[in-house]
C-alpha cells in the first residue's frame, strides 16, 4: 500500500495528486469517491467555494475528470475500469439551485448537504452516459452506504450526538458494513460492465426522480466544468 496525499477541498492539491499519481506509470482499475464533510457551519474552501458543494461534489468532479484518461487506458472489454462514487439517502430531499450553487443566498447546512449528495447522482448518470458514447471500457455508479457509525457526525446537535451515542450499537451500520456496498461495485463480478446505478446494500436501487432528468445532468456538468476549470468535453457527445 502506498499513501498519496489529496485534500478534496484544494484544486491545487487535487491536480499535485494527480501529476504524482500519473508520473508513477499505474494502471487504475478502481476510483472511490468517498471524502465528504457534513452539516459544517457556512464557511468556503480556499477556492472559494462553499465547503459542503466545494469538497463533496466539485472536488471528487474535478479528481475523477483528471483521471478519466488513465482509467480509460486501464479498462478492457472483459474488465473495465470502474468510478465509484458515495452519495446518500439525503438526496432525495436536495434540491439543485443551478443559479445558486454556493448556497450564497440562503445558507442551511441541511440544505447544503443535501444538494452535494444530490450532485454526486447526477454527476454520476452524466458521466456514464458521455463513457457509454466514447465506447469507453469504464463503468460508473454510485453508493449508497446507509447510516454509519463515523465521525461524520460531529457538526450536529449535541442532542443529536446523545441519542446517536446510545443508539450506535442498534440502528449504525459499522464502518465496515457501510463500505460493504462500495466494494460489491468495485469488485463483484455482477456489476462488469454495468454502470449508472444507484446501489443500496448491494442492490441497484431507484433514486430520487429528478435525478434522471438529462438536461439537469447535462447543465450541471456545464457549470461544474467551469467552475473547475476543465474544458466541457462533453458538448461533442448528444
Amino acid at each position: 500500500v502506498e499513501f498519496l496525499y489529496c485534500d478534496l477541498a484544494s484544486m491545487k492539491s487535487i491536480r499535485q495528486f494527480v501529476q504524482q499519481f500519473r508520473a508513477k506509470n499505474c494502471p487504475l482499475h478502481v476510483l472511490v469517491n468517498n471524502a465528504g464533510v457534513m452539516l459544517v457551519p457556512e464557511r468556503k474552501t480556499e477556492d472559494g467555494f462553499e465547503e459542503h458543494f466545494g469538497l463533496n461534489y466539485l472536488g471528487h468532479f474535478l479528481l475523477t475528470n483528471l483521471l478519466l484518461d488513465t482509467l480509460k487506458q486501464s479498462g478492457t472489454h472483459s474488465h473495465n475500469a470502474r468510478i465509484i462514487t458515495v452519495s446518500s439517502a439525503t438526496h432525495y430531499v436536495g434540491k439543485l439551485h443551478l443559479d445558486d450553487l454556493q448556497s450564497r443566498c440562503s445558507y442551511s447546512p441541511h440544505g447544503a448537504y443535501a444538494q452535494s449528495k444530490l450532485a454526486l447522482v447526477l454527476f454520476t448518470y452524466r458521466l456514464q452516459h458521455l463513457l457509454t458514447a466514447n465506447g469507453s471500457h469504464v463503468t460508473a455508479n454510485v453508493v449508497d452506504p446507509g447510516v454509519v457509525n463515523t465521525e461524520l457526525y460531529k457538526h450536529v446537535f449535541w442532542v443529536v450526538k446523545l441519542v446517536k451515542w446510545m443508539t450506535a450499537w442498534l440502528f449504525f451500520k459499522t464502518p465496515e458494513e457501510g463500505a460493504s456496498t462500495s466494494i460489491y461495485a468495485a469488485v463483484s463480478p455482477e456489476m462488469e460492465g454495468v454502470g449508472a446505478c444507484y446501489l443500496y446494500n448491494e442492490e441497484r436501487t431507484k433514486s430520487a426522480d429528478v435525478t434522471y432528468d438529462e438536461e439537469l445532468q447535462r447543465r450541471l456538468w456545464t457549470e461544474s466544468c467551469k467552475m473547475v476549470g476543465i474544458s466541457d468535453e462533453s458538448r461533442r457527445v448528444p
